[in-house]
């Protein structure tokens, strides 16, 4: 997409073009909002706007320094509900939820603070936890609110998706409606239901031909590794974070199963086998479980997550039981590699166990969206206590479930839920 930096004169002749949105053109000249820029995008939107909105590096100290956080505003009448987006991770790609589209209603979309252009100068960690980004959500919240009165609805994927529990667990008034999609409930650093979840997903013969594939990996890695860096140096990906690169090769192995049941791009019956070409297993392992993932590129890009994971969110690991004698490099299965070599990690595992209690006791209003074959399932909200909250899982879905890919009569019964929480 095309963007238009504007200045301050052309920003009033686009105003006074579009006389009806007065109301924008109010919170646009708040003091709050540091830069405006215009998305040229074929919508039913009057305006797509990309802002920096000045907010807080400690919520806890408004008065202190502060960073500029992106925020897309999606504008099509000041009356409409409006949806808001919790990206939880960076946000340099616009979309429409589809949510908003069948509503037809106005959205906000958030970057996470600490990722793309949402980062204090400093990058002090410390002021990385759940409850200062739902506090940026929350002020956020509460500026637009002037501008779009009506009913709000929050929404996020994955990660973003956490973020929706943790605003509404911080600030239940927020919002009326939430929609968390494909969001785990963590308790651990390294939380064993996901092991649990992988012995027993699908059919026995599916689990049985991933398990042997990544034995095999394992087993005559010698003959695969030349392709591995051979496919590592065309892409550009150095692993020196993770150990090298005979250590990354066999936490891509590991990390095969969780991300073929999660993503579930490649049917088992593609697996490859003991007579395949090097290359072809590593371009199936690839698009499997992206090397990417443990490239340097990729981790130094998205530390605060795994800060966030260590801390507060919880994260997963390997069950190695299994490739012990196929091992030579990895004896640590939790990616404490990952973190900066300076962090201060201590994991707050009471948060977890409020937030659920909160979820089966006051959360009202959610509707929670999951796949059953998404390993994220595993650690998954699965009950909703004395709340009129509803979860609905795809039956066969991955961590790619939508509302709309959904069959007919989930979809249907998903939107009716939404209806009926927006009364």
């Amino acid at each position: 997409m095309k963007r238009l930096i504007l200045s301050g004169i052309l920003l009033s002749v686009f105003i006074l073009h579009i006389g009806a949105t007065l109301h924008l053109e109010d919170f646009l000249n708040r003091k709050e909002v540091k830069e405006v820029r215009v998305l040229e995008s074929e919508s039913n939107f009057d305006r797509i706007l990309e802002v920096m909105i000045e907010q807080p590096v400690d919520h806890r100290n408004p008065d202190g320094e502060t960073f500029n956080q992106r925020v897309y505003i999606s504008h099509i009448d000041p009356s409409k509900p409006v949806v808001l987006i919790t990206a939880g991770y960076d946000a340099k790609y616009y979309y429409t939820s589809e949510i908003t589209t069948r509503l037809g209603c106005n959205q906000v979309m958030v970057e996470h603070r600490f990722f793309g252009r949402s980062q204090p100068h400093e990058n002090d960690y410390a002021f990385l936890d759940t409850w200062q980004a739902a506090s940026d959500h929350h002020r956020i919240v509460e500026l637009f609110k002037e501008l779009y009165p009506g009913k709000w609805i929050s929404t996020g994927i994955s990660k973003g998706g956490q973020s929706v529990i943790y605003h509404s667990f911080y600030y239940p008034g927020d919002v009326d409606v939430r929609v968390p999609y494909v969001a785990p409930l963590n308790f651990s650093v390294e939380d064993e239901r996901i092991f649990s979840f992988l012995d027993q997903v699908s059919q026995a013969g599916d689990r049985r031909k991933v398990k042997r594939f990544q034995k095999m990996a394992l087993k005559h890695q010698e003959r695969y590794l030349p392709a591995f860096q051979e496919f590592s140096d065309a892409k550009g990906y150095t692993y020196e974070i993770a150990g090298g690169v005979e250590k990354a090769y066999e936490y891509c192995v590991l990390e095969y199963s969780f991300a073929f049941w999660q993503w579930g791009y490649v049917p088992s019956k593609e697996i490859p086998g003991a007579f395949a070409r090097p290359k072809e297993v590593i371009e199936h392992m690839n698009r499997v479980a992206g090397f990417d993932y443990f490239a340097d590129r990729f981790i130094m890009e998205y530390r605060p997550f795994f800060y966030q994971a260590f801390t507060e969110i919880g994260y997963y690991g390997y069950d190695l039981d299994e490739f012990k004698g196929y091992l030579h490099h990895v004896d640590n299965p939790i990616f404490t590699f990952a973190l900066p070599a300076d962090a201060n990690v201590t994991f707050n595992a009471s948060l977890s166990p409020e937030v659920e209690q909160y979820l089966s006791s006051e959360g009202d209003n959610f509707i929670y969206i999951y796949g059953e074959y998404d390993t994220w399932s595993a650690t998954a909200v699965t009950h909703t206590g004395t709340t009129n909250s509803k979860i609905f899982v795809k039956e066969e879905g991955s961590h790619r479930t939508r509302i709309n890919n959904m069959p007919e009569s989930q979809k249907q019964e998903v939107y009716r839920t939404l209806d009926l929480f927006l009364k």
